[in-house]
């Protein structure tokens, strides 16, 4: 018998172990299609709108005058917020603070007077960014309405001196922007959110599952048994290891790929073959850190925890909430080392501006790297399987 032969044979006999233990212990395969379910269940339905609307925003009208009242109708019409009106600025405060309300603005007594003779009245506002999302759409909301009426008092003093037609909108509005938002047109929070957390979510769960999987080899002493079917090989015993829950985990990810893109109506520019690719890249680069992480501490509690650690770290460190271009140098470095980031660029370069492959291949060149991780700690890992040399404390 060939090596190649004996080496399949050996593998073969790893898969049909590690499949008998998947239907021994069901919650393998359970968890994650639920874990990756809820999150879809939950973005889909939680943004479906794409944005909150009706955000309650509290008035306090000081002035009472014809102005603040059509702002407040105004406001009060628009999409994102919904005014609730005050008597003073005490009860605005603790209905604030209670989070019945977004933000409040206050309107000075004679505004309109004072707008009118170019006084320049204050508007203030109190918004409560601690739930961020609510706080800055209702200041945006806030400031485009003030933005909007400050210009129409101003084409109400310059048509009293008798000026119309496109000398007075160049004096209201000197400069015209033309907006454009690329990928995301319609601002939309799923849009936003869903595209990387829902790859984040299935990075984490592979990362944890993994390093359960080849821990608990060590954890209830079966090791040894897993050496014998690999034939005291290494190689067999990890291919016949992560090849069912490579495969499995790769469906799972085209499965939410194409509730993405297809389902959802989510933006594709590019190819979803390209996506399905670097889904599969994905799974393979998270396995590996896996793998990585349980050699490294072959202790099954310490290698859970790291795993869990470094997988949440994944969020902060992509680059869809902040710029990592933005951050400090050591921190950009470091994003590096989370497949989540090469993931997320190769999504923008693909999904969003359609670049095909010349956009992505460095992507795929940094997923491939990660694969190496595992020659890393082939020896420890083996010593602790085959001679269950490991801490035991």
């Amino acid at each position: 018998m060939t090596v190649m032969m004996k080496f399949i044979k050996n593998t073969i006999a790893v898969i049909r172990r590690e499949i008998r233990l998947m239907r021994q212990r069901p919650i393998y395969v359970v968890a994650p299609v639920c874990v990756m379910a809820f999150s879809m269940l939950f973005f889909f339905t939680l943004l479906k709108e794409g944005l909150p609307d009706n955000l309650p925003i509290g008035v306090v009208d000081h002035d009472c005058s014809s102005m603040s009242r059509n702002m407040t109708r105004q406001l009060d019409a628009t999409q994102l917020g919904r005014t609730v009106m005050f008597g003073d600025c005490t009860e605005a405060r603790k209905a604030l603070q209670k989070g019945e309300i977004s933000a409040f603005c206050v309107l000075p007594e004679n505004m309109y007077e004072d707008a009118l003779s170019g006084r320049q009245p204050t508007l203030t506002f109190y918004v409560n960014t601690l739930y961020f999302v609510g706080g800055a759409l209702s200041y945006k909301n806030l400031l485009s309405m003030t933005n909007l009426f400050s210009g129409a008092v101003q084409m109400q003093a310059l048509q009293a001196k008798g000026m119309n037609g496109e000398a007075l909108i160049g004096q209201v509005r000197p400069i015209t922007i033309d907006c454009h938002q690329i990928g995301n047109t319609a601002t939309d929070y799923m849009v936003y959110l869903s595209n990387v957390m829902i790859p984040g979510m299935l990075e984490l769960i592979i990362i944890l599952v993994t390093v359960y999987a080849l821990g608990s080899e060590l954890k209830y002493g079966t090791s040894v048994h897993l050496m014998e079917k690999s034939g005291d090989s290494m190689a067999a015993a990890l291919a016949g290891k992560l090849l069912p829950y490579t495969v499995f985990f790769t469906l799972l990810g085209i499965t939410c790929d194409l509730i993405l893109c297809r389902q959802t109506g989510l933006p594709i520019r590019g190819s979803i073959l390209n996506m399905f690719l670097m889904t599969f890249l994905l799974v393979l680069a998270s396995e590996a850190v896996a793998v990585f992480i349980i050699g490294t501490l072959p202790v099954l509690r310490v290698a859970i925890s790291i795993a869990a650690m470094f997988s949440t770290l994944a969020f902060s460190l992509t680059g869809f909430t902040f710029p990592v271009e933005s951050m400090p140098p050591y921190i950009q470095g470091l994003s590096a080392i989370f497949p989540l980031r090469h993931y997320y660029e190769f999504h923008v370069h693909e999904a969003i501006l359609g670049n095909g492959f010349a956009g992505w291949h460095a992507q795929m060149t940094y997923m491939l790297m990660f694969l190496l991780l595992p020659f890393t700690v082939w020896r420890r890992l083996r010593r602790a399987w085959y001679r269950m040399d490991y801490p035991k404390n």
